[in-house]
């Protein structure tokens, strides 16, 4: 535990800062599950609908430094493929 008030502070910091990159990214997750569903069920509106949540919420993820960019774009590289299946 740290002795130095800087340091308690940042570590308070820290822990409020680690739940709201948690909540982002479960956040994420249950954005793609709902994707993944309507792929599976080979819908083709809503799966498109999702997508582009999901895209969205990516891309927030990005721009608050939650996420990397380059795994960003290999996600949605990998989610559009899977779109692309059922549109065609």
């Amino acid at each position: 535990m740290p002795n130095i008030k800087s340091a308690k502070k940042r570590v308070k910091v820290i822990s409020t800062k680690t739940l709201q990159n948690q909540m982002i990214k479960t956040n994420i997750k249950t954005c793609i599950k709902k994707f993944e569903e309507c792929v599976a069920k080979a819908e083709k509106e809503n799966a498109l609908e999702a997508f582009k949540l999901v895209v969205k919420k990516l891309d927030q993820a990005v721009a608050k430094g939650v996420m990397h960019k380059n795994t960003v774009a290999r996600k949605k590289s990998q989610l559009s493929s899977k779109l692309n299946k059922i549109c065609a």
